[in-house]
């Protein structure tokens, strides 16, 4: 029996760009390899999961998690979170852009705990929002039980060649009565 690796998750940045860009290219190859036109792959990965995309990110306030597996911190996942680039997307929503994993952890408690970081950084917003392939099964599967529902679709373009998405989202609560301003009442 393979014993599972010690693992942490991290906030990360743009220090970091060049390993989300090795984990991205990597996760995406491996989630679409056989499904998705492979030159199309290529393509994008080399536009959106390049290190310089990720440090763009960064610089327009993203926020993400690292997840690293020992020995030495090897990168296998993380999540991302930015301000919507989904048109279903409405003021106060924050978008969950990308929540990747290597196949082998996948299953693991490390996804749910990847998306346990993202819906606090949404903390005080309306939804976090997310878009995923129309037949990715396991993953809609996963965000259903995370309570996230369809709320529409998109056109995704993957190197020149466009697929179906459907559009997610998941209500957030409300910031915690601590954190938000008190207002009192006066009685005479």
């Amino acid at each position: 029996m393979e014993t599972f690796p010690i693992w942490r998750i991290r906030p990360a940045g743009p220090e970091d760009a060049d390993a989300l860009s090795l984990v991205g290219s990597a996760t995406f190859l491996e989630s679409f390899a056989g499904l998705v036109d492979g030159a199309g792959i290529v393509a994008h990965c080399l536009r959106h999961h390049s290190a310089d995309a990720y440090r763009a990110y960064f610089a327009k306030g993203a926020k993400a998690w690292l997840v690293e597996v020992e020995p030495g911190h090897a990168p296998v996942g993380y999540a991302l979170t930015c301000e919507p680039e989904l048109e279903l997307a409405r003021p106060g929503d924050l978008e969950l852009k990308r929540i990747y994993l290597l196949s082998r952890f996948q299953g693991s408690a490390i996804s749910g705990v990847l998306l346990r970081h993202a819906c606090e950084a949404a903390e005080g917003r309306a939804r976090l929002l997310l878009g995923v392939k129309d037949d990715n099964h396991r993953a809609i599967a996963f965000y259903r039980k995370n309570g996230f529902e369809t709320i529409g679709t998109r056109r995704f373009d993957v190197g020149g060649k466009i697929y179906n998405d459907l559009v997610l989202a998941r209500p957030l609560a409300p910031a915690s009565p601590s954190l938000q301003p008190a207002l009192h009442a006066r009685s005479d």
